[in-house]
């Protein structure tokens, strides 16, 4: 029989979500576990299964609606069922007869935000009515890499979706624009210069993964009383080690992936520092799940490695690859970046020597990594030149003490100068 189709609970304790996309259309046969659409998340965008087959029979809530999370979206009907059984379960389930009392409520949650739009002027003129943008995930992310405005893209999708294809049409039209006026010399009319005071910027609406990093980072550092310990490490047994595997192994190990092992061993060999502050008790956690920081074009993110204290360096890397391959693509389950004991934040391959992160509560620490650098160091009497990196410990004074912290980062110290006893 007729059913509705249901916002569900995509991540923890959340109240509303964005149907990103549908990705099946009306009319169009659904099997079981077929993905009939795409949910975005604050962290990653997830495909919704069907639980049983039948035929798409209506959208309840358009592609770019937040919807809260029980709420109808749309009606899949059993094979072989008419309008009529939609229309008497819509009846229903709305109270007046049609469908758009149940589409009232899938859409009860906050307004969808609007594209992004160049602004000149704002003093100079008001600023023209916003236009919803109906466009696949892929699409939104092509074209913010690409600097393009998805807004003045045609889609070729259904109802007018900007999809994969156009977002590649319009890129190759542009460079094809900018070719044309390297050889013909003849260009278009740059835009207006802003009034006098008045600077030149584009404004693009906050995605709900940028609004909840800043509000979580923003409560963290004012609401956690940081404290910060730096230690630092000689790579050269590391790296030399690190060779060897490498000239051996059909998976290329990072200096990344050790790193993510010698904090494991350094929490194994120290559990007391594997911590988290709540409000109403300390937690003390049984394994080392380290979370890793992995830039994407939405923000950061921060899969998460479970038990890297019981997996080997190879185990290790693949994950870590894996994980980070799919939140770049948004492509994270909830349970993949939700949690974590311990996190670990690299940016030595910038060239980056040292700098300070910002603990993600519950957790009470943090490592921050830098570069490997050739600096001067002093071997008993004598003055040598060593490889350094140097690694700096955010910790959460409420939960870890400063001789517990100091005994942890001793405990990295050495597993980082001695790594083949953190494969054992």
């Amino acid at each position: 029989m007729a059913s509705l189709l249901r916002m569900p609970e995509v991540a923890a304790n959340s109240t509303d979500a964005i149907l990103a996309a549908w990705t099946k259309k009306e009319g169009d046969a659904v099997a079981l576990g077929d993905c009939i659409a795409e949910i975005e998340t604050d962290k990653a965008v997830v495909e919704v299964n069907a639980d049983a087959a039948g035929v798409m029979g209506r959208w309840l809530v358009q592609a770019g609606q937040r919807v809260e999370v029980g709420a109808p979206i749309g009606v899949l009907l059993a094979n072989g069922e008419t309008a009529a059984a939609m229309e008497s379960l819509l009846a229903s389930a709305g109270g007046s007869g049609s469908a758009s009392a149940v589409a009232g409520a899938a859409a009860a949650a906050a307004p969808t935000p609007q594209p992004s739009s160049a602004v000149a002027n704002p003093a100079a003129a008001p600023a023209p009515a916003s236009k919803r943008v109906f466009a696949s995930p892929l699409a939104k992310r092509l074209a913010a890499q690409r600097g393009l405005d998805i807004a003045t893209i045609a889609g070729s999708g259904p109802k007018g979706r900007v999809v994969k294809v156009d977002i590649e049409r319009a890129d190759a039209q542009i460079a094809a624009g900018a070719v044309t006026a390297a050889v013909t010399g003849v260009v278009e009319k740059p835009a207006a210069l802003p009034t006098q005071g008045q600077s030149a910027y584009t404004e693009t609406p906050h995605s709900g993964m940028r609004r909840t990093i800043a509000r979580r980072l923003s409560e963290s550092k004012s609401t956690i009383p940081h404290f910060y310990l730096s230690v630092d490490c000689r790579m050269e047994r590391l790296l030399a080690l690190r060779a060897e595997v490498n000239s051996a192994s059909p998976r290329k190990i990072s200096v990344n992936d050790f790193i993510v092992r010698a904090v494991a061993v350094a929490l194994r060999e120290v559990p007391e520092a594997n911590v988290g502050w709540t409000e109403d008790g300390m937690r003390h956690y049984q394994q080392a799940d380290i979370a890793v920081a992995v830039s994407t074009p939405s923000g950061l993110i921060t899969p998460i490695v479970r038990q890297a204290d019981r997996k080997s360096l190879s185990q290790i890397s693949e994950e870590i690859a894996e994980l980070a391959t799919r939140a770049r693509a948004g492509q994270l389950r909830p349970d993949e970046y939700q949690g974590g004991s311990f996190s670990v934040s690299n940016l030595g391959m910038y060239g980056v020597r040292e700098f300070s992160a910002i603990i993600n509560p519950p957790q009470a620490a943090i490592l921050a990594v830098g570069a490997s650098q050739q600096l001067p160091v002093v071997e008993g009497t004598e003055l040598k030149v060593g490889t350094v990196m140097r690694c700096t410990l955010s910790v959460d004074h409420r939960a870890i003490d400063g001789a517990l912290a100091a005994q942890w980062l001793a405990a990295l110290q050495r597993a980082m100068e001695s790594p083949l006893s953190m494969l054992i």
